[in-house]
C-alpha cells in the first residue's frame, strides 16, 4: 500500500450496496443513500444551464416508464442479446491481446458498470480469469476520482488498469478522461495510465478498443438504476463529499421489485458461447487502418449545434443510448432520427411520445439519432 492510499470512506459491495454480487464489482463510491440530492427536473435543468449549480451536485429524479416501455426493454434485451454478447467478446479480446492479459478493469460509473460486468465474464467464460472489477466516477469539467484511482494504483500495476465505458456519444467522456489522467500523472509519485476507454460501441469513432462502431440499441441504455445495479449517478458535491472520500452516488433500495440489472447481465452472457466463432472472425477482419479514431462524431455534433442554434455541443447527445439518456432523465427539446420507422428506435419514439417531445426525420445524420437538450430550460 502506498502512502498516497489515504481513503476515508470503504469500499462497497452487493447487497449492502448495489444489486450485483460482490465479487462482480466493486463500487468504490461513498453511500449517499439516506441524503435528499433529486429535485425537480426542470429547475435542476435551469439551474444547471445558468452556471448556478453543476450537474454533479443533484441528482434528477429517475423518469420510470410505463409497462408498454418496460416491455420494449425486454423485447430488446432478447432481439439483441447475441449481437450485445459479440461486441462483449471482441472488445474483451482486444483488451486481453493489447492491453493486457491479466487486466484491472475500472468502469465509469454507471454505464460502464455492467458492461465492465460483462467483459469480466467473458475473461472468466473463455479463458477462465477473474479481473479484479472497480467502478469509479467521472465528471465532466470536474475531472476522475482521484481518491479512487489512488486507492486502485496501490494495490494494482499500472499497466494493468484498463477504463471501460458503455459506449462513446460525441467522446466528451474520453477527451475527459484523457485530461483527467493527464493531470494525475502530475500529481507526486503518480504513474502514467492509459486513457483509451474500452467500449461497447464507439459511434463516435474515439477509440481503438470497442466491440462494434454501429450506433446500435444496447439495452442497458433503455433503463436508469434499474439496469446498472439499482444505483444512481454519481454526485460530487462539497456539502457531502469531503478531503479523501469518494464521489457519492445513492442506491435505489425501493426500486428493487423492478431491478433487471441481473436478467440483463444473464441473459448476454447466455450468448457467449454461441458467438465464439463470430468473434473470431471479426477480429481476424479488423485492422488497424479501419480502427484508427477518426472523431468523425464531434464534427456532426458540432454541425448540429451551429444548425439549430444551441449554445453548447453539451446539449446535443448523438447516439441511441444518449439519445435515451435525455428522454428519461434530462428535459429533451427534440430527438433527429436518420429513418423515421427503425425497429431499434421504438423505444424512443416511445418516450418522445410519453414526454410530448417531437421526433424529426433528419436523412443525413451521422448518427442513428440524436437527442437535443431544450436550452433555457
Amino acid at each position: 500500500m502506498t502512502a498516497f492510499d489515504a481513503t476515508r470512506t470503504p469500499p462497497l459491495c452487493g447487497p449492502q450496496f448495489g444489486s450485483y454480487a460482490p465479487d462482480e464489482v466493486t463500487w468504490l463510491l461513498k453511500d449517499l443513500s439516506d441524503v435528499a440530492l433529486e429535485g425537480d427536473l426542470r429547475e435542476r435543468e435551469r439551474r444547471i444551464q445558468s452556471g448556478q449549480a453543476h450537474y454533479a451536485e443533484s441528482l434528477p429524479i429517475e423518469y420510470q416508464p410505463g409497462p408498454e416501455y418496460r416491455q420494449l426493454f425486454h423485447e430488446t434485451l432478447r432481439t439483441s442479446a447475441r449481437r450485445l454478447a459479440e461486441a462483449v467478446g471482441v472488445v474483451s479480446e482486444l483488451v486481453l491481446a493489447e492491453r493486457s492479459p491479466a487486466p484491472t478493469l475500472v468502469s465509469l460509473a454507471r454505464a460502464g458498470t455492467p458492461v465492465g460486468i460483462l467483459i469480466r465474464r467473458w475473461m472468466q467464460t473463455v479463458h477462465g480469469i477473474e479481473p479484479q472489477h472497480y467502478t469509479i466516477s467521472i465528471v465532466r469539467d470536474r475531472g476522475i476520482d482521484t481518491v479512487a484511482l489512488d486507492h486502485i494504483v496501490a494495490r494494482h500495476s499500472g499497466e494493468s488498469i484498463v477504463f471501460v465505458d458503455g459506449w462513446t456519444g460525441k467522446g466528451a467522456i474520453q477527451r475527459e478522461l484523457t485530461a483527467a489522467l493527464a493531470e494525475y500523472a502530475r500529481l507526486p509519485d503518480r504513474p502514467r495510465l492509459n486513457d483509451e476507454l474500452a467500449v461497447l460501441a464507439d459511434p463516435g469513432s474515439c477509440t481503438t478498443l470497442y466491440g462494434t462502431r454501429d450506433d446500435f440499441l444496447i439495452a442497458s441504455a433503455c433503463l436508469n438504476s434499474t439496469v446498472s445495479g439499482l444505483v444512481s449517478r454519481t454526485v460530487l458535491n462539497a456539502d457531502h463529499i469531503g478531503p479523501g472520500e469518494f464521489h457519492g452516488a445513492k442506491f435505489y433500495r425501493h426500486l428493487a421489485e423492478h431491478d433487471v440489472s441481473a436478467q440483463f447481465l444473464d441473459s448476454v452472457s447466455a450468448e457467449f458461447e454461441a458467438v465464439r466463432d463470430r468473434v473470431r472472425d471479426r477480429l481476424a477482419a479488423m485492422t488497424p487502418e479501419s480502427r484508427t479514431p477518426t472523431w468523425a462524431g464531434w464534427r456532426s455534433v458540432e454541425q448540429i449545434r451551429l444548425e439549430y442554434g444551441l449554445s453548447s455541443v453539451n446539449l446535443v447527445k448523438p447516439g441511441v443510448g444518449e439519445t435515451t439518456r435525455v428522454l428519461l432523465r434530462r428535459v429533451p427539446w427534440r430527438v433527429l432520427v436518420r429513418e423515421g420507422d427503425l425497429p431499434e428506435h421504438r423505444h424512443i419514439r416511445l418516450l418522445a411520445a410519453e414526454r410530448g417531445v417531437p421526433v424529426e426525420v433528419s436523412p443525413d445524420l451521422a448518427y442513428s439519432c440524436v437527442g437535443l437538450i431544450k436550452e433555457d430550460a
